[in-house]
């Protein structure tokens, strides 16, 4: 679904060029539940705002589904973002019309789309458990009802991408759950691969992959091990995750700086190989 390689983007300001992603790697399955994490500046907006055809990348590859996001035009991006791509905001009101009642406003997101379905409409309702309210305006809900109300919204043009910018971030823990349970639902029953992007840690339990960004490059993967029980198979936070450390197409091998940090390396290491491992060890002092 996704497929970004050596990923760059330079941003200019005041003649002053910053570098957000500095040759990023990152491969989604289509159907897959994955989230990006990284602290503040790691460049993992800027990267879901490419994928959303919200930024154009400055060099790399950046493919979603058919679409070639370096190379496509103006019209082809409009095409692209009205029916490939979902999204929902960490702000409400950039997802949301506060006058209108909730199936209003994901009418609205049908509108733009290009047409209309109100039986869909009702469905995607239901599906984050919101009939009871469908005829409330926004500024009768909860912030989590809001934000389950977004969650329709983004699945009104029935795209093959959803795309969260922290969508747990302003809710408390249980309607974190609560949200995260939805997006498990749709994943499984409508096939939509989901990006979550966060800087949650405890989410890596709720998803299938999680990818870390540091400065701009993918600097480490968690894969979910398979359930261990039969009955643990439907638990979204069943198993546990393995980290691994990324090697990009060149071969080169990112160590996590808590790590370097750890073992005091700087410059170079000593490399050892015996059998299927491969021992880093500091240099001897010369």
């Amino acid at each position: 679904m996704i497929d970004c390689e050596g990923l760059v983007k330079i941003f200019k300001s005041d003649g002053v060029e910053v570098v957000a992603l500095q040759g990023l790697n990152l491969k989604v399955e289509k159907g897959e539940m994955f989230a990006i994490i990284g602290n503040s500046g790691s460049g993992k907006s800027t990267l879901l705002n490419i994928l959303g055809g919200l930024d154009r990348p400055t060099a790399g590859k950046a493919i979603v589904g058919n679409w070639n996001l370096l190379e496509i035009g103006e019209k082809e991006l409009v095409d692209y973002k009205r029916n490939t791509v979902g999204f929902i905001w960490q702000n409400n009101s950039r997802n949301l019309l506060p006058y209108l009642t909730v199936l209003e406003n994901v009418e609205t997101a049908m509108m733009v789309a290009g047409g209309c379905d109100s039986a869909y409409a009702k469905q995607l309702i239901e599906w984050v458990g919101l009939t009871p309210r469908i005829n409330n305006k926004l500024t009768q809900l909860s912030g989590g009802e809001q934000q389950r109300t977004a969650i329709a919204i983004s699945l009104a043009n029935r795209p093959s991408l959803l795309l969260a910018d922290e969508p747990t971030g302003s809710v408390d823990a249980q309607t974190s759950d609560q949200i995260m349970g939805i997006f498990r639902k749709l994943n499984k029953e409508t096939g939509v691969t989901v990006v979550i992007v966060t800087h949650d840690l405890s989410l890596a339990r709720k998803v299938d992959r999680v990818v870390a960004i540091r400065d701009g490059m993918t600097s480490s993967e968690m894969v979910k091990r398979s359930p261990l029980l039969a009955s643990e198979e439907d638990d979204p936070s069943a198993g546990e995750h393995e980290e691994y450390a990324v090697v990009d197409r060149f071969g080169r091998l990112q160590i996590p700086i808590e790590l370097r940090e750890r073992i005091g390396i700087k410059d170079k290491v000593k490399l050892t190989a015996e059998g299927s491992k491969i021992t880093i060890e500091l240099p001897e002092p010369s």
